[in-house]
């Protein structure tokens, strides 16, 4: 089963939003670059997220660890809802896909594989 990964927050202005969620919730930030990173939660056990520029999904985003992407895909769609851009490599073993839920909702999608993730 699917299991809460990270959450995404999309930004305007990356300095501004690190320095809020510091001073707001307490949250460290850890650049990936100029136009995102890790914002690590204060406590341990509480969930990490992302800041990134604002682009593909306008709005903060869940994104869900699954056991394989293109069968989740297939299950969303199977459920109401729809493929929401491509599958993309994250890494060399772990890739990543927005889909919309049946209630039009942009969600991500997350998984890890044992070998190369193959090319689209």
């Amino acid at each position: 089963m699917a299991k809460v990964e990270h959450f995404e927050i999309p930004t305007d202005d990356i300095v501004r939003a690190q320095g809020f969620y510091r001073e707001v919730f307490g949250f460290s930030y850890e650049p990936w670059g100029d136009d995102m990173g890790v914002i690590r939660a204060p406590e341990e056990g509480g969930i990490n997220g992302d800041l990134h520029l604002r682009g593909a999904a306008p709005h903060p985003t869940v994104v869900f660890t699954v056991g394989n992407i293109e069968e989740t895909i297939a299950a969303v769609v199977a459920n109401g809802g729809a493929r929401h851009g491509e599958v993309q490599a994250l890494t060399e073993t772990s890739r990543w896909a927005y889909v919309k839920d049946s209630e039009g909702n942009i969600i991500g999608l997350y998984d890890e594989v044992t070998d190369e993730v193959p090319t689209a």
